[in-house]
Parts: structure tokens; sequence; C-alpha cells
């Protein structure tokens, strides 16, 4: 009988519960600023005591993955403390070049996650993608667009699919970058939407990257995600190099004046 019962009891030990919680954490069910659940729901849910609970929580905020506040509840800290005020995060934003340096880096990074996600996403994973991407079409579609508010509604859609890759890592480091991801996003919107062929570019490569996601297409997934970010490079170069020649031929003109 001892043998048979001796898991249960180290399941519920304070540092089981602690690791339990951090494997919630790290697999992004809580995320970093969000509320835990009230200790009642977190009991039934983790099927523990309360007091084993409390024990756990007071683990996780002596490792400063939680923060409480008294008559508030925990929340998840910023686990990657003062990721938007460093000084690198201010040279990056302030620095136009790096826009297309980051989606470089997105293209390694969402790239590979759309693969997992389409070899790894859950029906939960599925459902929580689908909503993200009819709420950006559904915003789309609507005509009166701000671009913050798309920028956020395509943002979350990506992130919707990196979730869906259970790779902790991965997702985490997309997380930390969430400021920088918004710029680029928003330069995108801003530049390329209220144009007609850029616009139907961008809406034709969503759709197809949704698609090979929730149908399980690894390849065709990572295809999607790559060779939408760069259309979007080419389409935000072409700009770049049209406002070049603009300003060079006002230069010429100029001179002439």
């Amino acid at each position: 009988m001892l043998e048979s019962t001796e898991p249960l009891m180290r399941a519920r030990t304070p540092d089981a519960v602690a690791a339990r919680l951090e494997r919630l954490i790290l697999d992004g069910v809580f995320r970093p600023g969000q509320l835990l659940p009230s200790e009642r729901r977190l009991c039934d849910r983790l099927g523990v005591s309360r007091t084993s609970l409390r024990e756990g929580l007071r683990v996780l905020r002596s490792k400063g993955i939680i923060v409480t506040r008294q008559g508030h509840g925990s929340v998840v800290a910023e686990l990657v403390a003062g990721r938007d005020d460093s000084p690198l995060m201010h040279l990056f934003r302030d620095h136009p070049r790096t826009l297309f340096d980051l989606l470089e880096v997105r293209s390694l990074l969402e790239g590979e996650s759309a693969r997992l996600a389409a070899e790894r996403a859950t029906p939960a994973d599925r459902v929580l993608i689908q909503r993200r991407y009819e709420a950006m079409v559904e915003y789309v579609e609507r005509g009166e667009i701000e671009v913050e508010q798309l920028a956020h509604l395509d943002h979350a859609f990506h992130l919707a699919i990196c979730q869906a890759s259970h790779n902790p890592v991965l997702v985490h480091t997309l997380q930390s970058l969430t400021d920088l991801l918004l710029s680029s996003v928003f330069a995108s919107v801003k530049n390329l939407y209220h144009r007609e062929a850029p616009r139907q570019m961008i809406n034709r490569q969503h759709a197809r990257l949704y698609r090979a996601v929730m149908e399980g297409k690894p390849k065709s997934a990572r295809r999607a995600a790559l060779d939408h970010l760069s259309g979007i490079e080419a389409q935000l170069r072409e700009i770049e190099a049209e406002d070049q020649r603009l300003e060079r031929s006002a230069m010429r003109l100029k001179e002439w004046a």
C-alpha cells in the first residue's frame, strides 16, 4: 500500500507543486504579467491541498518567478527583466535599418515555429489559432483599419502559431522580443496595407499559412511563413528604394530651380 501512495504523496509536496506551476509557465499557459487563478481553483485543478499550494507559490516567489501583492494575488513575473528598457532595445527601435535585420530573425524563428506547430498543434491549439486568424480577418473586412489595432491582431495570430510549437524556449524567445516584433508588424501594416497589391499579398499569405498549420502540413507551413516574411521584406525594400529615387530626383530638380 505504501508503494502505491508514495508517488502521489511526492507529487503533492511543495517542490512538486512548484515544478508543475513552472511547467505551466514554461508552456505559456500562464504568461508574464498574467494573474494566476485563485488558490481554490489552482488547488482543484492541481489536486493539491491549500497548504501545499501556498508552499509551492512561496518556492516560486523565492526564485523570482511570481510576484505576490497582498490582496491582489500572484502575478507571473517578467521573465526577461528589463527587456523593453535596455539600451540595446532603444537602439533597435530608434534605427530603421534594424527592421530588415528583425525580419531576418523572424524568418529564422517563425519559419521553424510554423513547421513545429503544424506537427504538434493540439485541438485546443487549433481552436486558438482559428480564433486569432478569424479576429484578424473580420477586422480587415470591416474596411476601417487602424494600423495599431491591426498590428496587434496580426502579431497575436503569429504568436498563437508559435505557442502551438510546444517549444518553451522558442515561445519565450519570441515573447521577449514582443515590442520589436510589434514594431516590424506595425511597419509592414503602415507602409503596405494601404496599397492594393501588397495588401492582397499579405492576406493571401496569412490564409496560406493558416491552412498549412491547421491541416498539419509542416513543410508547407514553414514555406508559407518564409514566403510571407520575404514578401514583406521585398515590398518594404522597394518602398525604401522608391523614396530614395524620389529624394534624388527632388535634389536634381532643386539644383536647376
